[in-house]
């Protein structure tokens, strides 16, 4: 196949996103980001221990709102991602991941393909798992290849009967100082204003937490 120059191959039947759906299916709801210690020196609590398990319940959704805005993995999420039919009749088969991560020197960023399956043609149609000798990821176009195309047997009636399983690894920009400061910025805010009544006076923070997470958010083209 010859492409002409500027376009993109399959590009009449591919967007850069060709998933109808994803989800979130597992996610660290227990680990901390954040430490004891680097959360009462920020608090000046000093050695008082009576609210470490507030704090840590606190650390909590101070981390996972971190993740959220920056579309990142602090610790390992794993997600299933739904495809359809219409836009994935050639062969090979490219199957776009809507969420991926960083990669460093290290190879502490990445991700773990776990399971590419399809729905077949039976009544009632059954998930089959797909070898992983017939598939590989390519990490530089976020994309699972299918080398020999969908099986033949896949489901006509399914609205997404294609699905990829995978994990977002721990990203490494989550040690980085500026984005720990603003983890620390975002807990001391919540930990002083814990209520959302107008008496309170609460007021967003005009300089922090977006300014020191917004040139680690990914833009949208």
């Amino acid at each position: 196949m010859s492409d002409t120059l500027g376009q993109v191959p399959y590009g009449t039947t591919r967007n850069p996103f060709n998933y109808d759906k994803f989800e979130q299916i597992s996610r660290d709801l227990t680990t901390n980001w954040l430490s004891i210690d680097e959360i009462a020196q920020q608090l000046n609590l000093g050695t008082d221990e009576s609210q470490d398990t507030y704090l840590e319940s606190l650390e909590l959704a101070v981390r996972m709102h971190i993740e959220d805005y920056l579309g990142m993995s602090i610790f390992p999420t794993a997600y299933r991602v739904y495809y359809g039919l219409s836009a994935n009749f050639s062969t090979p088969v490219y199957l776009d991941l809507p969420v991926t991560s960083y990669v460093d020197k290290f190879n502490s960023g990445n991700l773990a393909i776990n399971k590419v399956a399809y729905y077949n043609g039976n009544t009632p149609s059954t998930l089959t798992t797909i070898a992983s000798s017939s598939y590989y990821y390519d990490s530089t176009g976020n994309k699972v290849v299918l080398s020999s195309g969908i099986p033949s047997d896949v489901s006509t009636y399914r609205t997404s009967p294609v699905i990829v399983e995978y994990t977002q690894n721990a990203n490494f920009t989550q040690a980085y100082p500026v984005i720990k400061q603003a983890g620390l910025l975002l807990f001391t805010h919540l930990y002083n204003n814990r209520s959302e009544s107008v008496a309170s006076g609460l007021q967003k923070i005009p300089y922090g937490v977006d300014c020191l997470l917004r040139p680690y958010k990914p833009l949208v083209m």
